[in-house]
């Protein structure tokens, strides 16, 4: 269902385009739909409605082809989907203020006085690529744990602590579940933090980089959590070291599995 969503704003996103490119419907237009006449006299609705189309054309269409290919099996970059919408969005909404005549004059150059009005757009701009590049870097980070006296933490966004006591399941796995949805998390490349549901094993959260696996799968309070660390080597020796330290309460709980 989640990947269906795409694809209809995909669609959405093209109609759009069809209706202010072709149809003329400038009235969709945000921003332009609330001047004044006099102001609207002064805006180049036919190129900005071109520019407007080709934006929402090629996003529309990026979008629905993201859908299919999720729905066919495929794994396409999200990073790469959202660094291509970022730029796209910032490149609009810095071109669109030439079409309107009300900033600039007959020679291109900006009016006196109207460098506030494009203080928004850009500032929008700067502060979007600051959040989405801060966003990308930590969810593109390897995963981090500490192995305390008290459990096992990982660390960052969506982490926590889970007491040796409250571990019921731990065991190496070399695949992960099938991915259904991204219920609360970031999907960057094959960096995938937060809590998604699985076909196989309902809702999980995860901390691990898909592409190397084996992965740590273990269960704390009815919690499934997963997750890798920067290389197979350290991937296996934290596993030993949970299964060291669980091991020490095996008597207390002898329904612990441990699996290699």
């Amino acid at each position: 269902m989640f990947l269906l969503i795409f694809i209809l704003i995909g669609f959405l996103l093209i109609l759009t385009g069809i209706a202010i490119h072709i149809l003329k419907w400038y009235f969709l237009i945000s921003g332009y739909n609330t001047m004044s006449k006099a102001k609207k006299e002064n805006v180049d609705t036919e190129g900005l409605g071109k520019l407007m189309g080709v934006f929402l054309y090629l996003n529309g269409a990026l979008l629905l082809l993201y859908g299919i290919l999720q729905l066919l099996g495929y794994r396409p970059n999200t990073g790469l989907l959202i660094g291509f919408i970022f730029l796209s969005t910032s490149y609009l909404l810095i071109k669109a203020q030439k079409y309107d005549r009300n900033l600039y004059d007959e020679n291109g150059k900006l009016r006196e006085g109207t460098y506030k009005s494009m203080a928004l757009p850009i500032g929008i701009v700067i502060i979007s690529f600051i959040g989405v590049a801060i966003l990308m870097f930590f969810s593109s980070r390897p995963t981090n744990i500490s192995i305390l006296d008290e459990g096992l933490q990982i660390h960052g966004m969506y982490g926590s602590t889970y007491p040796w006591n409250n571990i019921e399941n731990v065991r190496l796995i070399d695949e992960l579940p099938y991915i259904e949805i991204r219920t609360n998390g970031s999907a960057i490349g094959p960096h995938l933090k937060g809590h998604f549901r699985t076909r196989e094993m309902g809702s999980v959260i995860l901390f691990v980089n898909r592409d190397k696996p084996p992965f740590i799968y273990l269960e704390s309070s009815g919690r499934k959590i997963i997750f890798n660390l920067k290389t197979e080597t350290e991937t296996q020796k934290a596993y030993e070291e949970i299964k060291r330290k669980t091991q020490t309460i095996i008597m207390a709980k002898p329904h612990i599995i441990f699996q290699n």
